[in-house]
């Protein structure tokens, strides 16, 4: 893949998809509930991977991609590889949208959270109103954090999950987490965060800031490897629709990274096809 692997939600985190869309190679994936927690999805991939006998090479960062007529090379960080065929399925939480402030580069801030009894008993920030950003704030909070959410808009994102969003709403009405919409972040010191809001600047005690802002696909990577991008503001890779492979030979992409920018688009039930389009393609030759 084109960056590190990362963990931006926490191990309590459902998946909007019920567990029978997640099954992959005929393995029965059976949960709890409907729609499993991040957890047992993890012990089944784990599961899927130990009966495929699947040959994986965790933490190491795919550098670049280059072709010598049949043969692809490609070069990680610890190695490099001989490939025919190649799929790229990196999705899009490779590079964090930046809060471009004073401060941003301290320690206590981060795009990526993982671990909700790391922040527990401290003040904690968060930045955004999507899933990510309440899923980090609800949970936190109930780890015992004081919890501050800095909303650049007026109220919780409509796209947050309906079964969480009353929950968000509902703690912040009652003043158990406290929330400054209509406001950004202005500076982050080692004790304190800068607020601007509708009532003037606030200064607030912190401990640590999880700036849940977004990420966006690693489009430059796709390029470095000749992948060729469509020239509007989406940067929708150009591909096959009917076998997903990209416009260099023997290179395809599945899942997010399809869209480009526009990460909202695909998703778990629309995208599995991806997989089974390309190992058709591939077959065939």
């Amino acid at each position: 893949m084109s960056g590190k692997f990362f963990v931006p939600l926490s191990g309590k985190h459902d998946f909007f998809s019920t567990s029978d869309k997640l099954e992959i190679g005929n393995v029965p994936f059976v949960s709890k509930n409907a729609k499993p927690a991040r957890d047992e999805s993890l012990e089944y991939y784990r599961r899927v991977t130990d009966t495929y006998r699947l040959n994986i090479q965790l933490f190491e960062e795919v550098i670049s991609i280059e072709k010598n007529d049949d043969l692809f090379t490609v070069v990680s960080e610890k190695n490099s590889y001989l490939a025919k065929d190649i799929i790229i399925a990196t999705g899009f939480y490779d590079i964090p949208y930046k809060l471009n402030v004073p401060g941003e580069e301290l320690p206590k801030v981060t795009h990526y959270y993982s671990d909700p009894h790391f922040y527990a008993f401290q003040k904690v920030v968060v930045v955004g109103a999507m899933n990510s950003a309440v899923d980090a704030a609800l949970e936190i909070w109930r780890k015992g954090a004081e919890v501050t959410m800095v909303i650049r808009g007026n109220s919780i994102g409509e796209r947050v999950k309906y079964w969480i969003k009353p929950d968000i709403e509902n703690r912040i009405e009652e003043d158990a987490i406290k929330a400054y919409f209509n406001s950004s972040i202005m500076k982050i010191t080692p004790e304190t965060v800068e607020v601007i809001t509708p009532e003037g600047t606030k200064v607030i005690d912190n401990d640590w800031v999880i700036a849940a802002t977004g990420y966006q696909p690693n489009l430059q990577f796709l390029e470095r490897s000749g992948i060729v991008l469509s020239d509007d503001e989406v940067q929708c890779p150009v591909l096959n629709p009917e076998t997903h492979e990209t416009s260099v030979k023997g290179i395809y992409l599945a899942g997010v990274i399809c869209g480009g920018m526009n990460t909202h688009r695909l998703f778990i039930e629309n995208s599995r096809e991806h997989a089974e389009k390309i190992i058709r393609a591939i077959a065939s030759r």
